[in-house]
């Protein structure tokens, strides 16, 4: 005889929910597009291009006389960026991991030449310091033959170069495509997904059963984050074992770039609640959710830096949570940080998610 009054399991509910729910997105092509098949073929496009640039990040060192012909025709040559904001401890260590491709020194003498120019090359970035070579040594050539207020030479170059380890195109170009799929399977697959149970009136049959509502937001958060972090470790091996992304520390930055995966879906997945809240039917789902997803695919240095963008734009960029994940896949991966060393990024992260979860209570329907 069984036992009526045994209570209800919602724990085995919950994970019932989560295997249905696993099994329906890896049988949905969108899913798999928009969370492997996208993000795959951005790799292997850049992968195959290898580390070339269109740009040269110089750091201008502290003291750097700046009002001179040749710091001025480097700043406007188009190619070369120059940074002036960082310590000198930042630059020395943004040079030994290939986040700046050179330091420039301009002292101004009290002798013949009138200038001398110090130049710290990297390792790390031999091609676009070949390329800061030959346009330091155009410039001062022009400055010795232009004529003018000072007879030549004008300057004299002295150069260095420091170990460091190579910042591949793919070591910038795989965070980003990875914080493009967590984005695109918490959006629109959150988004989709309940939009269509509550239209199927799935969720008001579970209502008629013993199943918590818990369990089922629940259920489907498991599964989502489970393909999501299936995905993001197939693309992080496809990375390291086809084209040589840097995981610093082996298993161990794997294991933290899966924790920050993680948070990042969770995150992404509160958007997909509040579009999921607002959409009347599923045709209107992608005009809303390309509104949250498409400003942050292109400004949160997906593909290139932020740093490229006009000023009034970086400001904005920065204001975007997918920025602050692909940062702290970066520094975990390439320059060896910790969790606690991306402690700002994972906390600004924190504070969109309570955000945006707050707005889902307030716009999520059940029925």
């Amino acid at each position: 005889m069984t036992n009526n009054n045994k209570p209800y399991n919602n724990i085995r509910a919950t994970l019932s929910i989560a295997k249905a729910a696993f099994r329906s997105i890896t049988r949905s092509p969108s899913s798999v597009v928009f969370s492997l098949a996208f993000p795959l073929i951005f790799i292997l496009v850049f992968g195959f291009i290898g580390g070339g640039g269109l740009s040269v990040d110089v750091g201008m060192a502290k003291g750097s006389d700046t009002s001179n012909y040749i710091y001025k025709a480097l700043s406007s040559s188009g190619v070369i960026r120059i940074n002036d904001n960082l310590s000198p401890e930042e630059m020395d260590k943004s040079l030994q991991k290939g986040s700046i491709d050179a330091i420039i020194s301009i002292k101004k003498n009290q002798s013949a030449p009138p200038f001398t120019i110090d130049v710290q090359y990297t390792r790390a970035s031999l091609e676009k310091g070949n390329i800061l070579k030959s346009i330091l040594n155009n410039v001062i050539y022009q400055a010795n033959t232009r004529g003018g207020q000072m007879p030549p030479p004008v300057a004299e170059l002295k150069e260095t170069t420091v170990h460091g380890r190579e910042y591949k195109t793919i070591d910038f170009i795989l965070p980003g495509q990875l914080g493009f799929s967590l984005l695109s399977t918490g959006v629109f697959g959150t988004a989709f997904v309940f939009l269509s149970l509550r239209i199927t009136l799935v969720i008001k049959r579970f209502f008629a059963t013993p199943v918590q509502r818990y369990s089922i937001v629940l259920g489907e958060a498991i599964a989502r984050i489970s393909f999501a972090l299936i995905g993001a470790l197939f693309i992080i091996l496809i990375g390291h074992f086809a084209f040589g992304f840097t995981l610093i520390h082996g298993a161990v930055t794997v294991i933290n770039m899966l924790l920050l995966s993680t948070l990042g879906v969770i995150v992404f997945m509160g958007f997909g609640f509040v579009v999921s809240g607002i959409a009347k039917s599923e045709s209107s789902v992608p005009p809303i959710a390309n509104i949250i997803t498409l400003p942050q695919f292109l400004l949160s240095g997906t593909f290139f830096s932020i740093n490229v963008f006009p000023s009034w734009l970086q400001p904005i960029s920065r204001a975007l949570p997918l920025t602050y994940l692909n940062d702290a896949l970066r520094k975990v991966a390439f320059e060896g940080a910790g969790l606690f060393d991306v402690g700002n990024q994972i906390l600004i992260m924190v504070i969109w998610g309570v955000v945006i979860y707050a707005l889902a209570v307030k716009l999520f329907k059940w029925e």
